[in-house]
C-alpha cells in the first residue's frame, strides 16, 4: 500500500452489507444528478464499490455512500477539530479550548468540515497590516487542503484527520505517509491518487469538491500568495502528513511593520509579532531597532513598558 500498488479503499468489509451503500440517502442524492440514469446497485458494482462475487461492500463505497461510515468502516475515518488558544508550537492541555468530531459520507464530511473551521476562525481576532480582524484564509486554500487530506489519506491507518486551530495558524494532519513517488519536494508537480475510486466518484458530483484534479495544492499555494500570506508548509512526520497554514504576512518583517504603521499610526510588539509571524519579543525588538537605526521609526516617549509602541520618526 505504501508503494501505491494497492489501496485500502479496495478492501472488502466482511461485517458490512451491500445495503449499507445502495439503500442510503447519500447514493440516492448523488444519482439524482448522475448521467446516465443508473440503479444504485449497478453503479456500485460497475465502479467497484461492491465486490461482484461476494456482494460485500468495499471501503471506498462505504466512505462515499454509507450514511454513517464510522459505524461500518473498520478504521477511524472522521475529522477531529481541536481549538488551541495559543501560538505555542507545543501547546499544553490548558491551552485546549475544545475538541469535536465531524462524521458523515465524504462529500458531506468535506462541506461540514470546511464550514465548521470557517465558523471557528471567525471568532479568532488577529492583527493584520490593516488592523485587527477575524482570522481569515483564502477560501480556496482551506477548501483544497481539507479535500486533499480526506481523499488522499491512507485509510488503512486507524486515525482521524486532525485539524488544529491555533491563534496564528491552522494545522491539518492527514494519516499515512505520502504515497509511492510523491515527496514534500515534488508534491506540487506530482499527479498520483492513492484512492482512485474515491477521487473518481467525487469528481462526478455536479459541484465536485475536487474539480481541479491534480491542481488542488497548487491552487492553495497561489491563493495564499495572492492574499499576501506566507505559503503553506508540508511536512511528513512519522506516519502522517502535516500541512501548516501560517497566518503571517508574505512581506518581510520590516515591510509588514511599515505597512501597519502607515495605516494605523503606530505599532506595538504584540501586533508586530502577529503580522510577521515572529514569536519572540526580543527578536521583534531587533526588527524595531533596525528601523530605528535607519531613521525610520521611533518609540513613543509617552508610552513605556507593556504599553510601548513605535511610530514614524517625526
Amino acid at each position: 500500500m505504501q508503494k501505491g500498488a494497492t489501496s485500502f479503499e479496495d478492501f472488502s468489509v466482511e461485517d458490512a452489507i451491500a445495503e449499507d451503500i445502495v439503500d442510503g440517502y447519500p447514493i440516492r442524492t448523488f444519482l439524482e444528478e448522475y448521467s446516465p440514469s443508473t440503479d444504485p446497485l449497478d453503479l456500485s458494482l460497475n465502479k467497484g464499490l461492491v465486490d461482484k462475487k461476494t456482494f460485500k461492500p468495499k471501503v471506498a463505497g462505504l466512505l462515499l455512500f454509507s450514511e454513517n461510515p464510522t459505524g461500518v468502516v473498520p478504521r477511524k475515518c472522521s475529522v477531529r477539530i481541536a481549538r488551541y488558544a495559543t501560538k505555542e508550537d507545543d501547546p499544553d492541555r490548558e491551552h485546549l479550548a475544545f475538541v469535536e468530531s465531524i462524521e458523515g459520507p465524504l462529500y458531506t464530511l468535506i462541506h461540514l468540515t470546511v464550514a465548521r473551521v470557517t465558523e471557528i476562525m471567525s471568532g479568532i481576532k488577529v492583527w493584520t497590516t490593516d488592523g485587527a480582524k477575524s482570522m481569515e484564509y483564502p477560501p480556496e486554500t482551506l477548501w483544497e487542503v481539507v479535500v486533499n487530506a480526506l481523499i488522499h489519506r491512507d485509510y488503512s491507518v486507524s486515525d482521524d484527520v486532525q485539524i488544529k486551530i491555533f491563534d496564528n495558524r491552522i494545522e491539518v494532519i492527514s494519516p499515512g505517509r505520502l504515497p509511492a513517488f510523491v515527496t514534500t519536494e515534488n508534491i506540487l508537480d506530482s499527479r498520483y491518487a492513492r484512492n482512485a475510486k474515491i477521487v473518481g466518484i467525487l469528481s462526478k458530483y455536479r459541484d465536485a469538491p475536487n474539480k481541479d484534479i491534480g491542481e488542488g495544492l497548487n491552487t492553495a499555494f497561489q491563493k495564499m500568495k495572492d492574499w499576501r500570506l506566507r505559503s503553506p508548509q508540508i511536512l511528513e512526520e512519522g506516519n502522517s502528513v502535516r500541512v501548516i497554514l501560517p497566518h503571517a504576512a508574505l512581506a518581510t518583517p520590516q515591510e509588514a511593520i511599515m505597512e501597519f504603521v502607515e495605516k494605523n499610526g503606530a505599532i506595538n510588539n504584540r501586533q508586530a509579532r502577529d503580522i510577521t509571524g515572529i514569536k519572540s519579543e526580543n527578536a521583534m525588538k531587533a526588527e524595531f531597532y533596525k528601523l530605528r537605526d535607519a531613521g525610520i521609526l521611533e518609540m513613543n516617549p509617552d508610552l513605556k513598558g507593556n504599553k510601548a509602541e513605535w511610530r514614524k520618526r517625526l
